[in-house]
Order: structure tokens, then C-alpha cells, then sequence
């Protein structure tokens, strides 16, 4: 079955991403109509995240920012199956990155951990490899799908990527240390871990929730240096990348340090531009189930 799933829906994937700009757009037009106006997929969870989230804004805004989300989203999901058939110029033009200097003073000295959030096009930031010397890995879950697995593998990795599961992640730092190799590591950091296997509760968009500390782990166990991603979308299909250092040694950072400085760079993102967050998945259900043990915790 999911063989028969992957031979049927491939051929159209296929035709999608060599569609030009207007047609390829247009088409994403038709699918958000489907997506939001006939199928009302995820509409309620995304309200009660707007709603949560922004207390003080009105129901006009509110119901702006969930439509242009919906837009952006079905753009988005797109653009990932339009790296099919998109060659490393082309990607360079719709995914600009304007400071990499920053990651090329750091490489020199140790691997970097590059953190980023679910916002704007988080699948084109493996494009970023294309600029740096180091080899570049990015950290992925695996697709139930075996085929659509290895299909997503063989996309991301155009541009000399190399992705791996957060189990392999510590002891490819490890390896490539041992071997006198610098790597760039990119981590999505954003997710919502299970509630009893979280290591550590903070305010994220001013509710208190469990958050990943994974990635401060190791780089302070690794002495990593943490470069925080902010992408913005510059108009529909375009983006430019810029790169915040957050540490340039994980050892010489304070506890909790790491992650609190990503927590407030994604906030500082999703209030520029609220519309290009991933407001679909329920980021805040563990809200007000704190254990007492987490009570003071910063």
C-alpha cells in the first residue's frame, strides 16, 4: 500500500514543481481555497493558538492572520515539492542568505548548531550549505512512509546535505571532532516534547509550556557554537536568511542560557509576522499542566 500510495502521487508532485512561477502560485491559490474554505483543515486549532496567544488583538485581525497563514502554509508545502526540479541558482534567487560571514568565522573554530523555528520556509534552509565549507547536516524525523521517506531524504539532501535522526546527531558531532571535521548541524527547536519526558518549562509567547533543551544540551556538552536562524518571507516565494549568533562556545554558557535566547529570538519572529508561524500544530496543549517541581523554573 504504501508503495501504490508513493508510484500514484509522485507523477503529480513531479508535474507540480516544474509548473512556472504564476501557474505554480495559482495552483496554490486552488489548493488553499480546498484546504480552507471546503475542507476547513486545522481552521479550530489555529484560532484557539491566535486567540491564546494574541489576547489582545481583535477578531478582524485574528481571522487576517489565520487566513494569510493558510495562504502561506499551502505556499510553503509547495515550495518544499518544488525543490524537486529547482537547481542551486535558482535557489540562491528565492533563498538569499545576507550575512553568512557569521558562520564562516565560526566554522573556523568548531562545528555550529544552527537553530531555527517552524517559520516561514524551514525546508529551503538546507540551501544554506551551498555557502559554507563545512559539511552540513540536518536533523529530520523519519516519515512513516519508507518511500516518501527516502523521497524527502533524496530532496533535501540537493544540496549536499546529509540528514540524520536526532539519535544519530551527539555521536556524529563526536565523530567528526575525533576526525578534525567541522560540521553545521540544523535543528528545528520549536516542537512541544511529550509532558513527562520534559527536562525544562518556560514562557513561549507568554504561556508557560514544556520546551526541547535538547539542542543547549549539546552544545554545552559538545562546545558548540549556537547560531539562531531567522528567516523572513520577502514576498511570495522569496526569502532572505539572516544568522544571530547566540554562542560562540556552548561550554562557557550559563544553564538554560541557550534555550531561553532561542525561546525569545522565535517570539521577537513570530510577532514581526505571526502569519508565517506554523500555527497548525497544538504547540500550547500542555499549558497549565506544570509539574511542582518545575515551579521555578526561569
Amino acid at each position: 500500500m504504501q508503495l501504490l500510495a508513493f508510484i500514484l502521487l509522485y507523477p503529480i508532485l513531479w508535474c507540480i514543481s516544474i509548473l512556472p512561477h504564476r501557474l505554480f502560485y495559482g495552483f496554490s491559490d486552488v489548493v488553499f481555497f480546498f484546504v480552507y474554505s471546503v475542507f476547513g483543515y486545522r481552521r479550530k486549532v489555529v484560532r484557539e493558538n491566535l486567540t491564546l496567544v494574541f489576547p489582545n488583538k481583535t477578531g478582524a485581525e485574528i481571522n487576517r492572520i489565520e487566513k494569510d497563514f493558510f495562504k502561506h502554509m499551502c505556499d510553503m508545502f509547495l515550495e518544499t515539492v518544488k525543490t524537486m526540479n529547482l537547481s542551486k541558482e535558482q535557489v540562491k534567487k528565492k533563498y538569499k542568505v545576507l550575512n553568512i560571514d557569521v558562520l564562516k568565522k565560526l566554522e573556523k573554530e568548531r562545528s555550529i548548531l544552527i537553530v531555527c523555528s517552524h517559520y516561514a520556509n524551514w525546508e529551503w534552509n538546507v540551501s544554506i550549505n551551498n555557502y559554507v565549507d563545512s559539511k552540513g547536516y540536518a536533523v529530520y524525523q523519519k516519515i512513516a512512509n519508507k518511500y516518501f521517506d527516502a523521497f524527502i531524504r533524496k530532496v533535501r539532501a540537493r544540496w549536499n546535505t546529509t540528514l540524520i535522526n536526532q539519535r544519530e546527531t551527539v555521536k556524529t558531532v563526536v565523530r567528526d571532532k575525533r576526525d578534525g571535521i567541522t560540521g553545521i548541524f540544523g535543528l528545528v527547536s520549536d516542537q512541544s516534547p511529550q509532558r513527562h519526558r520534559a527536562q525544562y518549562w518556560s514562557d513561549f509567547m507568554g504561556i508557560r509550556v514544556p520546551v526541547f533543551n535538547g539542542a543547549e544540551t549539546m552544545a554545552r556538552k559538545l562546545d558548540l557554537a549556537v547560531v539562531f536562524l531567522k528567516v523572513s518571507k520577502v514576498k511570495r516565494g522569496y526569502y532572505q536568511a539572516e544568522f544571530i549568533p547566540i554562542a560562540e562556545q556552548g561550554k562557557q554558557t550559563e544553564e538554560n542560557e541557550i534555550t531561553e535566547a532561542f525561546l525569545r529570538l522565535t517570539e521577537n519572529q513570530i510577532n514581526e509576522k505571526p502569519e508565517h508561524y506554523f500555527w497548525t500544530h497544538k504547540r500550547w496543549k500542555h499549558r497549565g499542566k506544570q509539574p511542582a517541581h518545575f515551579a521555578k523554573t526561569s
